[in-house]
This record gives structure tokens, sequence and C-alpha cells, in this order.
């Protein structure tokens, strides 16, 4: 069985600009503090945080949404990829960023349980705030 869960944060920076970070390797590994490789494209391979993620763009809607299969170190072999939504929203102070995971393996809840905090939202805080 697997599981779906949302997490959301708030950036300083237009969408556009956040956007133009999620699917560029320069920016992804800027903004995350983990290296990151993107093709920037429907169909297109990426690798992030040293390739401990990997998947593919299924949909890109710029500035608004970006949806891709997302698969981690710590899936089984037997695990389907899960996929991410993630959806970036103009607001007064910048951009508040959503991303909804879904089917996620059971037992995997660090994902959900601070691994996004951790390894996006707070290191993209930091990273908009200083440019």
């Amino acid at each position: 069985m697997a599981y779906s869960f949302e997490v959301a944060g708030q950036v300083s920076a237009p969408p556009q600009e956040v956007f133009d970070a999620w699917m560029s390797s320069e920016g992804h590994s800027a903004m995350t503090g983990g290296e990151a490789h993107v093709d920037p494209h429907v169909g297109g391979r990426y690798d992030a945080w040293n390739d401990y993620i990997h998947g593919t763009t299924v949909t890109l809607e710029p500035p608004h949404r970006v949806v891709q299969t997302w698969r981690s170190a710590n899936f089984a072999d037997d695990d389907e990829d899960s996929q991410i939504e993630v959806t970036f929203a103009a607001n007064e102070v910048g951009t508040f960023v959503t991303v909804r995971h879904s089917n996620v393996p059971d037992g995997d809840l660090g994902y959900e349980n601070g691994g996004w905090q951790q390894s996006y939202f707070t290191p993209m805080q930091a990273y908009f705030a200083a440019h």
C-alpha cells in the first residue's frame, strides 16, 4: 500500500523565479544545496540531492505547476515510482509552494515528517531570501 500527503511553504521570490530554479540544474542545486541535474522538458529526466532522488518530468505549466515522477534511493526495487505535483502560487510576499507527494511506499514517512522541509523548504527559503 502507498500513501499521499501535502507539504507547503512560503518563499520570497516570484513564481517564475522559483519555477525556473526548480527546472534548472544550476538553480535546483543552488536553492537546495544538493547537486541536481535537470532536463527542463516534458519527458526529461532529473536527479537531485547527489542522485538520491531521480525521476521524469510529466507535466510543465510555467510558472505555476510541475508534475514529476519521484523515486529515492530508499525505495525497494519492487516499489512503484511516486509522483510529486509542485504548484507555485503568487502572493503578497512572493510564492507559496505546495508539494503533493503521492504513491509513497508505506513506511517511508521521513519525506512527510521533515524530509521535504529539511531538504527543500528550509534551504529554498534561505536561498531566495538572500537573492
